[in-house]
């Protein structure tokens, strides 16, 4: 009964989609304004709807209704309730629904919250929302409904992938499709201003929170997925350049691009056409790396891998929006005069380059995602792009990066003195430059990757150290830090997220440089030597979990003859799904990690071990974290909630554009 009502729900909430995004956008037009007024109670009526379905769907997997075929494919009676719950959007079809779920979310946010917005824009906006929901509801009601029925319904269910059944897998898709979805406010915003034929400072105030409420989402998912990787699938590594991971990272790469240019159009009127673009191809490639999860053209351990047809669809959706969003672009390009005027040295250009180094990037990683397929299509041939690709295109245009951000934040607007800005930061430069030089003198025989981090690491800390204290201005120590307390929440959230991007690039630069690596085939009681750590396999034991059956290495280790840790590395086999896992174990500091992984029995006797010593490894995920809390303190700031001091009720508003 409760599967039906959700079902009916869906249908209903495809029905209140239509009128959302069909009688508001007419009645902007018109100036109808009870019309546009239906927009509100429209997008509210289908968040209500779109709840209502998905927690119809989380009550059948946690009950274990295997009359739908759903919760057949992806549960079992057995499965912890932790991940019967996951395994709500463990699967294409709940994972669709949770997708629409929070659309219809940040659509009823716009309506709830954007009363600060003309009318005629929050109508546009809602309408637009309404018409992306209409396509994926259309999506899921005709091609992946989540509540088909069994005829026969089996005793137990067939079980969710066994790497998806983790706590860190859990909490990361529904980040990510935040993040993903949010981006589609920003589109959203995008396409009402081009209906409306203008782009001013107002709209970049109201356009920024949304974005940045995606970026810090797409930022949370995409480190929880990095984090998980690491200590799940047993390789070691924390970045695959896997293509659905790249999905993730290239709208976040467009989103950071966003932010930076959305701040040139509030502060100087200037980069309209280029913010407006930003943000269409942003949720563009949201889109695409909807695609590539859902279409099963690209091979992922992350992909659900459907059908060809439903790939067709999404490419449906994709050149549907984006297509006529870029339709209306090229029309609407009067609208976007620039007004500020710039000197090629100014905070202005500075924000410029950046958003040309974050979008080339984004193409970089586009291209090596999208070359397989392109070449096998026109080429015939198999190819793979593997992390050397990435790592020798990618990491220039972060180093470039890197080295502008501190710039680039101390500089004035319009036009500014080089001697100056770099007098500035000249004790930044001098500590990072000594820190580099420390690094490359201790290490031996090593590359030059981990000074070079170290470098940058310092240089981005400490740059955001000193635009906090120049904001603070001069006088005395306690008007000096009186006024830094005062600073806009906002100042402090930029200077934190650049001085975390400094931590994640230590970290995984110290990684990379400086790890070590043994594998070998260890016997039981006997002892190795990894570094300075003596490990010893003490024993291997075999037994069983609540799903699965392990394999699991009592190993200990010492240094010095000091017990370090006891450690117990698995290899899981869970016998539904018949899939083996690898559980790795971590003795995680903050100044290095020990990682062990135990492998399968040898024909000699013994067992393959594998044993790294990651220095520094846990930094990449406090600078991820240190972002994330740089995100909320910007969104936090009131400013950026309510739109205060955006709009521009008493200069005189460009006229509208007419409609080509």
């Amino acid at each position: 009964m409760i599967a039906e009502l959700g079902h009916f729900a869906l249908i209903l909430a495809f029905m209140v989609t239509i009128t959302q995004s069909v009688i508001p956008m007419i009645g902007a037009h018109k100036g109808w304004s009870n019309w546009m007024a239906v927009g509100r109670p429209a997008a509210i009526a289908q968040l209500a709807l779109a709840l209502f379905a998905f927690g119809a769907l989380t009550y059948a997997f946690v009950t274990s209704d295997f009359s739908l075929k759903l919760v057949v494919l992806n549960s079992h009676t057995a499965k912890p309730l932790l991940y019967k719950i996951t395994g709500v959007w463990g699967n294409h079809e709940g994972s669709l629904l949770l997708w629409v779920t929070i659309l219809a979310l940040f659509g009823a946010a716009a309506a709830l919250f954007g009363g600060n917005l003309p009318p005629t824009l929050r109508a546009r906006v809602i309408a637009v929302q309404g018409a992306i929901g209409v396509a994926f509801y259309a999506f899921i009601l005709f091609t992946s409904n989540p509540f088909l029925r069994m005829e026969v319904p089996p005793f137990n269910g067939e079980d969710l992938n066994p790497l998806l059944q983790d706590p860190g897998l859990a909490f990361h898709p529904p980040f990510l499709y935040l993040g993903y979805v949010g981006l589609s406010m920003s589109f959203s915003f995008a396409v009402a201003a081009l209906i409306e034929g203008r782009v001013d400072a107002a709209w970049a105030r109201w356009v920024r929170p949304w974005t940045l409420a995606a970026w810090l989402f797409l930022t949370i998912g995409i480190s929880l997925g990095s984090w998980w990787a690491y200590y799940e699938l047993g390789w070691g590594g924390f970045w695959f350049w896997d293509p659905v991971e790249n999905a993730s990272f290239m709208p976040w790469l467009l989103a950071a691009a966003l932010l930076h240019s959305a701040i040139v159009v509030e502060k100087r009127e200037a980069l309209k056409s280029w913010t407006i673009l930003l943000a269409i191809l942003a949720f563009g490639f949201s889109l695409i790396g909807t695609f590539i999860v859902r279409s099963g053209v690209l091979t992922s351990v992350h992909a659900f891998a459907s059908d060809p047809e439903r790939g067709v669809f999404i490419l449906g959706i994709l050149a549907l929006f984006m297509g006529g969003a870029l339709t209306l672009y090229a029309f609407r390009a009067r609208a976007m005069e620039a007004k500020g005027v710039f000197g090629t040295l100014s905070r202005e250009t500075s924000l410029v380059v950046n958003n040309v180094l974050l979008a080339v990037s984004c193409f970089v990683v586009f291209v090596g995602t999208i070359w397989p397929l392109v070449a096998e299509l026109f080429f015939g041939r198999t190819l793979s792009v593997g992390p050397p690709f990435f790592d020798a295109a990618f990491t220039p245009f972060m180093i470039g990066l890197a080295l502008l951000l501190p710039i680039g934040a101390i500089m004035p607007w319009k036009r500014a003195r080089p001697g100056r800005v770099l007098y500035a930061l000249r004790w930044a430069f001098v500590l990072a430059v000594s820190l580099g030089a420390l690094a490359w003198a201790m290490q031996t025989g090593k590359s030059a990757l981990g000074p070079v981090g170290v470098f940058l690491a310092v240089w981005l800390i400490a740059g955001s150290v000193v635009d906090l204290l120049l904001r603070a201005g001069r006088g005395d120590l306690k008007s000096r830090a009186q006024r830094l307390l005062n600073l806009p929440r906002a100042d402090w959230g930029k200077s934190v997220a650049h001085g975390g991007l400094g931590l994640t690039i230590f970290g995984i630069a110290a990684m990379l440089a400086w790890q070590v690596e043994d594998i070998r085939v260890a016997k039981i009681g006997e002892s190795f030597t990894v570094g300075e750590y003596a490990i010893t396999l003490n024993d291997v034991q075999e037994g069983r979990g609540p799903n699965y059956f392990y394999t699991r290495a009592l190993m200990e280790v010492r240094r010095g003859g000091a017990l370090v840790a006891s450690m117990e590395p698995e290899k899981r086999v869970y016998p539904v799904a018949q899939m083996p896992t690898t559980e790795a174990a971590i003795n995680q500091g903050l100044l290095r990690d020990l990682y062990l992984v135990i492998g399968d029995p040898q024909e000699g006797g013994g067992y393959a071990v594998r044993t790294y010593i990651k220095p520094f490894a846990n930094w990449i995920w406090l600078g991820a974290i240190i972002m994330a809390v740089g995100g909320i303190l910007s969104l936090s700031d009131r400013r950026y909630r309510v739109a205060a001091g955006a709009r521009r009720e008493k200069a005189a508003p460009a006229a509208p554009v007419p409609a080509e």
